[in-house]
């Protein structure tokens, strides 16, 4: 499907459009991928069928395609969306010919849902703003292909399950090797990878991303990710996760697994002299934990632990205020609370903060938690000692369910943080909405 560039006069008839993606958005995107899965069924390999089943993935492109109307005149407001589904896409493999492809169905959707109102200069207006939205996608997505290949790495790379590691009641930490033997390139401290299995139920591939938990060593001989294995129910998609379930019972030492190339946008570089003194404050719920540990150890100098040994020298971090501030079910829901702990110990610029919602008989106050009992609150930290408010410069990572993120972002909205130095990580489909 090739498109010519877009007129004026088609980019204010896709603004015109506005209202009628505002009622059918969600309808026209869910017929699409019904159309487009049904008769492409190797694309079932590429989309998340949980994310098909909750309707959350057809819900995040409507909202997709909506902010693109909105703004299609202009997209600098966009580019934040932009790096961050370009990031998805290239850790998914997709390609420029999945987009003709993409381009059709979509297109087909609206003609089907819409009928009669979706007009001859409707229908070429969308084909014209399809193909120059495909085209921003394809050339970052192509910078990014390119840079991976300069590491030596295209497409999926099979990797074997070295070690299994119990994190917590619920999250077990799996220790990836490559198979070929090639050394592994660094990557940048929040940064996911995406792992892709075959499930013997459905009968083809599935992908999921999961958050590198481990501080970047040079030289490291494996990448270390820490899944939660997912039950479903009201505090997550509403279905048992199909990937993460597989992977803590099926998936022993000498598994095999298919990874791609470290990818994401919710980055850290801890050698910035920039950052000097700057406040970091790393605010996460349950498995949202996961980032913000690699996050953690990296802003640390390399101690005796095994990632610091199995790697050559690893630049050391400029020296920042770092606050670690987290909220478990229960101390046996906590991840990393060990490793936690002995970061404090050693490094003297280094606090943390644990809210246990249930305690245990044996939890101790100040060793285990830190407020019990509670849900994260912001308001029972200190201002300065433990959130850095009062210094402009703080930034604050945080990652957990949506709508604790944005929760958590509003209320250090009015606190006086500008969102510019409020920075969220999504696990699931689509980008974060805003309030």
């Amino acid at each position: 499907m090739v498109a010519a560039p877009i007129s004026a006069e088609q980019i204010a008839i896709v603004k015109a459009t506005v209202p009628v993606l505002k009622e059918h958005g969600e309808t026209i995107t869910t017929v699409f991928y019904k159309n487009l899965i049904d008769e492409n069924p190797g694309l079932r390999n590429v989309f998340s069928k949980t994310s098909q089943e909750t309707l959350r993935q057809p819900r995040a492109l409507a909202n997709a395609v909506l902010t693109y109307a909105t703004y299609i005149d202009d997209l600098g407001k966009l580019a934040g969306a932009v790096e961050r589904i370009a990031h998805k896409h290239v850790s998914l493999q997709v390609t420029p010919e999945q987009y003709d492809v993409v381009g059709q169905y979509l297109i087909q959707a609206i003609g089907q849902v819409l009928g009669d109102a979706a007009t001859p200069p409707i229908v070429d207006a969308w084909i014209a703003a399809y193909g120059a939205l495909a085209a921003v996608f394809i050339g970052r997505e192509g910078q990014m292909y390119k840079a991976n290949a300069a590491d030596g790495w295209t497409g999926w790379r099979k990797f074997r399950v070295a070690r299994r590691v119990p994190e917590s009641s619920t999250i077990t930490s799996f220790y990836l090797t490559p198979s070929d033997g090639v050394p592994l390139p660094s990557y940048l401290p929040g940064q996911y990878l995406s792992l892709q299995i075959k499930v013997p139920q459905l009968g083809y591939l599935q992908s999921r991303q999961y958050s590198l938990s481990d501080a970047p060593r040079e030289g490291a001989p494996y990448y270390r990710i820490s899944v939660k294995r997912d039950e479903g129910g009201p505090e997550g998609p509403g279905l048992p996760g199909i990937i993460s379930n597989l992977l803590h019972s099926e998936y022993q030492v000498g598994s095999e697994v298919e990874l791609s190339h470290p990818q994401g946008e919710f980055t850290v570089n801890p050698t910035d002299p920039a950052k000097e003194s700057v406040p970091a404050v790393l605010i996460s719920v349950g498995v949202g934990a996961t980032p913000l540990m690699s996050i953690l150890k990296s802003l640390v100098p390399s101690g005796k632990g095994e990632a610091a040994a199995s790697g050559a020298p690893t630049p050391v971090p400029v020296r920042r205020p770092v606050s670690w501030i987290h909220s478990s079910r229960s101390s046996a829901a906590q991840p990393f609370r060990d490793e936690v702990k002995q970061i404090c110990r050693d490094n003297d610029n280094v606090s943390a903060h644990v809210f246990l919602r249930t305690l245990g008989p044996d939890d101790r106050h100040g060793e285990d938690y830190h407020f019990g009992d509670v849900r994260l609150d912001l308001a029972r930290l200190d201002s300065e000692r433990d959130l850095h408010l009062s210094d402009a410069r703080t930034e604050y990572y945080i990652c957990g369910p949506e709508a604790f993120m944005i929760d958590i972002r509003r209320i250090l909205v009015g606190f006086g943080v500008s969102k510019d130095r409020i920075h969220l990580e999504l696990f699931a489909t689509g980008d974060v909405a805003d309030e």
